[in-house]
């Protein structure tokens, strides 16, 4: 099934949003930037999971929230996965000095680039992004996913 441009997708499980990023990567190529944003505890990571066995690359992936960054290679003639988590990063005197020290938009022409906590921090790296906004309503296991492609704003490329 291919993901449509921009829509919303309720998730009741860990493994639907699984499988929903894993629909979502048949539409990526070498070159995107995916922003998630949403609280924690939202799915973030197990979005960027199904990402990465949609694109089939190597390791377990897990929230890279103490190295900030985990590299995933393509197994196979695809993209290689760059997993970002920017959430210790927000309180940071210079964030985007942290992120840059990081050197993404080196990975950004050949990689998928997924970057948890990132709404705010990275839309300038690229001229366009998917921005997935994942919830949850107090309580519930569901998951709203909403999502589209952006164009990042001007004067910020």
């Amino acid at each position: 099934m291919d993901v449509e441009p921009r829509g919303d997708e309720e998730l009741a499980t860990v493994a639907e949003t699984e499988a929903f990023g894993a629909r979502l990567a048949a539409g990526l190529t070498g070159g995107d930037l995916v922003i998630l944003d949403g609280p924690l505890g939202a799915g973030k990571t197990a979005l960027t999971r199904g990402i990465a066995a949609g694109l089939g690359v190597r390791g377990r992936v897990s929230s890279p929230t103490y190295v900030i960054a985990r590299v995933h290679r393509a197994a196979a003639g695809g993209p290689d996965l760059v997993h970002v988590d920017a959430y210790r990063l927000i309180d940071a005197a210079d964030p985007l000095g942290e992120l840059d020290a990081l050197d993404l938009d080196a990975e950004l022409g050949d990689a998928v680039v997924v970057v948890e906590w990132g709404r705010g921090l990275v839309e300038s790296l690229t001229d366009r992004y998917l921005l997935v906004r994942l919830s949850r309503a107090d309580g519930s296991e569901v998951r709203t996913a909403r999502w589209a492609w952006s164009d990042a704003p001007a004067g910020e490329r």
